[in-house]
């Protein structure tokens, strides 16, 4: 066969399609029973399928055929009985393994299956290839008192990242109030997570107080699954960015009392900033080592304190150990900064600001082996305000004022990973999303609330066991 050149640019020739399809002739008589076959092997299927409503539906009609009407209603009545007797005797095992699956595969059923095709192509997640139409698989449907579960198989050549952007239109699409994409541990799978209920509607009263605080599960509020929120003060800072009237007083205030129990019996010492006169934070006094507010100087010279408090310690534990253990005679130390921009960006005396950012970033970058953890807050997250704010390993993102502040605070791409900070209304002040280094999707959190009186007996029930002879020391104009 004789070669072809081709000059680039130019169509390569090819030989003429044979349009002509083969042509199978069956008989008429035979159309009828393909037709019954493969009626039957569908039916089969979607028998086995659905076999929760077939198999009590052919058990229920032979029970009716072989002993009859009252046999049947004896059964049902014991069955509902023993569901009856199930829920009150164990609620918790009954929601888990009775109720919860059947609302699952109902919603499965009735809400996604029916209308799946349709929402998948109308929010681009469909495709078409050589006139067929491919559709991402429904795996499975989990429920809890809260959420939707939906797990689904991608189509190749789709990410998580897809369906994260996705999850607030397929939300609205299946008539549900929230939705978020996550990973799992396949990696041709994608979970969506549809809020049907919002148990973070609701103010969260004041947790109990630890006597003995677990510094890597600190119990601050509630999961937006109704769990929990459990934060992990152990080797991290923590920066809490949102706007006016946000709730960064709920999550100052929560973590305050979660270490409540550790200041009475020594194991922590609070050194607390108000660059805003001591108005935020001034009726929790009886549990800080420190107080220093009102004048940015002082305020230096108490960071610069710390600074040198976390050389001697780390002089100490060179070659000792590599990370640091709470005792009474050497406490953690936990910096508080309540809107930090008032120390980083709004001084204006440049010596000082100076002083304060290097003793921050000290204190951000050698203090978590040693024992010193920095909580900050603050209104205004842009790069200027807080250069340093990557050391900051939790990040807690409650009400913003703009979409781009999102990704300032969580990190690129979360707001497109469900954390809608700017969406946060302002009558759920203490709802926001905490993100952690080396964890792709954030989570949504509402922190607990305390009142005044609340903030004022825990000074008087939890105070430093040296207060009693000595108050804690204020650094003033």
């Amino acid at each position: 066969m004789p070669l072809i050149n081709v000059i680039p640019g130019e169509k390569i020739p090819v030989a003429p399609m044979n349009l002509r399809l083969p042509v199978w002739r069956v008989p008429g008589w035979l159309l009828p029973l393909w037709w019954l076959a493969r009626g039957l092997v569908r039916l089969t299927i979607l028998a086995v399928r659905y076999w929760w409503l077939t198999g009590p539906a052919v058990a229920a009609l032979w029970v009716y055929a072989r002993y009859g009407r009252l046999i049947l209603a004896g059964v049902v009545l014991a069955v509902t009985v023993a569901c009856v007797a199930w829920w009150r005797w164990h609620p918790a095992s009954w929601l888990r393994f009775g109720w919860y699956p059947v609302v699952a595969r109902w919603r499965r059923l009735w809400v996604y299956r029916r209308r799946w095709p349709s929402i998948m192509a109308t929010c681009g997640l469909a495709t078409a290839f050589a006139g067929d139409r491919y559709v991402p698989h429904l795996v499975k449907v989990r429920c809890d008192r809260y959420v939707d579960e939906v797990t689904v198989r991608m189509l190749p050549g789709q990410l998580p990242d897809d369906w994260a952007r996705a999850a607030q239109r397929l939300a609205y699409a299946f008539r549900l109030r929230d939705g978020q994409a996550r990973t799992t541990d396949r990696p041709d799978r994608v979970v969506l997570r549809f809020l049907r209920r919002d148990p973070l509607a609701a103010t969260v009263a004041p947790l109990p107080v630890p006597d003995v605080p677990d510094f890597t599960a600190l119990v601050l509020g509630v999961r937006e699954d109704g769990a929990p929120y459990r934060l992990r003060l152990t080797g991290s800072h923590v920066l809490v960015a949102g706007a006016t009237n946000s709730g960064k007083g709920s999550v100052l205030w929560s973590l305050i009392a979660a270490l409540a129990g550790g200041v009475r019996s020594g194991l922590v010492e609070l050194w607390v900033f108000d660059p805003k006169g001591g108005m935020e934070l001034a009726a929790g006094l009886p549990l800080f080592a420190r107080f220093a507010y009102d004048d940015p100087e002082s305020m230096a010279g108490v960071l610069e304190e710390a600074v040198k408090r976390m050389r001697l310690r780390a002089a100490r534990l060179r070659g000792v150990a590599r990370q640091h253990t709470p005792t009474p005679d050497d406490p953690l130390i936990v910096v508080v900064v309540d809107e930090l921009a008032s120390l980083t960006a709004y001084i204006s005396d440049r010596k000082v600001k100076e002083r304060i950012k290097d003793a921050l970033s000290l204190l951000l970058s050698q203090g978590r082996a040693v024992g010193v953890r920095v909580i900050a807050a603050l209104q205004d997250p842009r790069k200027d305000v807080l250069p340093f704010r990557d050391l900051f390993p939790t990040r807690i993102g409650l009400r913003l004022t703009e979409p781009e502040q999102c990704d300032l605070v969580l990190g690129d791409g979360a707001r497109d990973r469900g954390a809608t900070c700017d969406q946060i209304p302002e009558s759920a002040a203490g709802v926001g999303y905490v993100a952690l280094d080396g964890v792709r999707e954030p989570v949504r959190v509402r922190f607990s609330y305390l009142t005044d009186d609340h903030i004022r007996d825990l000074g008087r029930t939890y105070r430093r066991l040296c207060a009693t002879d000595q108050e804690p020391q204020e650094e003033t104009a």
